[in-house]
This record gives structure tokens, sequence and C-alpha cells, in this order.
């Protein structure tokens, strides 16, 4: 349990999430992106562009099944509340208040992506350009299913009780940790590639933005 990466908000294990989350404290709140065993992370992204040289993210294997139901209980139980990206590729909970993301897109990516909840508010719904090479405010892509940081904030912003600790099992390039880092909440984010870890360590080491009454 030592972490890769760690200072006054996040910490960054470099490991597996059922080996790592039996020994860590419930959080307010388990805000992730589990694979959707669609196979996305298998060098998929360099071959989509028309337009302009598509970024290769490598070819791995992590994303070509889901996780089990079983972990995914597990990961939901972790913290008090649950925001789980891709929620509808697993038999989970019934839920008023699925969160959908759409990423105005006109590419062969899905128009929306989903994230269930147990929040117990209606469905909510935002709008973020997340295109290949057309992105709101031009934001840094790391990682093949990489969210926005405006998306993650949105997320954390419609939990009950205004969370302070957060939890990522699957962080892939920490965009959970910083996002928790910027908005002052303490973050715990698990990563199994150890690539990833290290773009999350240089991610939080840069200067905190200030979102100011944006929540």
């Amino acid at each position: 349990m030592n972490p890769y990466y760690q200072d006054d908000y996040v910490t960054i294990y470099h490991g597996d999430c059922r080996e790592i989350l039996p020994g860590l404290p419930m959080a307010d709140i388990v805000l992730t992106d589990p694979p959707y065993g669609i196979g996305e992370t298998a060098g998929k992204n360099k071959s989509r562009s028309k337009v302009a040289r598509a970024r290769d993210y490598g070819n791995y294997d992590w994303d070509n099944k889901t996780v089990s139901q079983r972990l995914m209980h597990d990961v939901i139980d972790a913290g008090e509340y649950a925001c789980i990206f891709g929620g509808n590729y697993y038999t989970m909970p019934p839920s008023s208040a699925w969160l959908v993301w759409d990423k105005q897109n006109t590419g062969d990516f899905a128009d929306c992506e989903l994230a269930w909840t147990n929040y117990g508010c209606a469905v909510r719904i935002k709008r973020h350009l997340w295109n290949g090479m057309l992105r709101k405010g031009r934001e840094r892509r790391y990682h093949p299913t990489q969210k926005p940081l405006d998306v993650i904030i949105w997320c954390i912003s419609l939990c009950p009780g205004e969370p302070q600790t957060i939890l990522d099992p699957f962080a892939g390039s920490c965009t959970t940790g910083r996002a928790a880092k910027d908005l002052g909440r303490k973050c715990v984010c698990i990563e199994m590639e150890e690539k990833y870890c290290e773009i999350g360590a240089k991610r939080m080491a840069q200067e905190v933005f200030d979102f100011g009454g944006d929540l």
C-alpha cells in the first residue's frame, strides 16, 4: 500500500483495485470510469481521424472486457455515493439519477456517454464538446477514454452533501484526482498501468486552478 504519488490532496496507487480497495476507508463518493469491454484501448483511435493525424495511445487489452459484476458491487459500496461512467454496460440498481454527457460529437464515437449514480436527483445533461481534435478549451488528452475535467467537476458538484473525499478505482490519467485537487477535496486514485500513474503524478504537480463560484 505504498503510494506511487501523494500530496496534501491526492494519493495515487499503482496496482489492482481488487487488492487495494479492502485497505481503504469509505469515501464520500466513488467517481470512476471502468472498462466497458469495447476494446477502445486496442489502438482504435489512431485510425479514426480523416482530417489530421490521430494520436496513438498504444495497444492495451484492459478494455477487452467489462470488470466482474461482483467487483462493480464492491466499487459502489466503497463510497456513500457513486457515479459510474458506462453504467449502461453493467447491471446496475434502478436509478432516477443518470447523468448524460453530450459530447457534441460528429464522428463514429457515441453522441453521449451515460453515468449511473445513486444521487437521487432527476436525469441531468451536460454539453461539452469532445470530438477528436475538437475539444472545448483545447484540453490536453492523455488517455483514450479520458473524460473532460469540466465534466468530472460537474459530476462532483451534483453529488449530495458536497463530498470531501473521492475515490477513483479506475483512474486512468487521474482526471478525477485533478478535479478534486482543484476543488480542494481529497482523492484516492488507483490505476493498473504505470504509464498513466506517471502522467497522473505530473498532472497533480501542475498549478491548482481556481473555479471560483462555478459550483
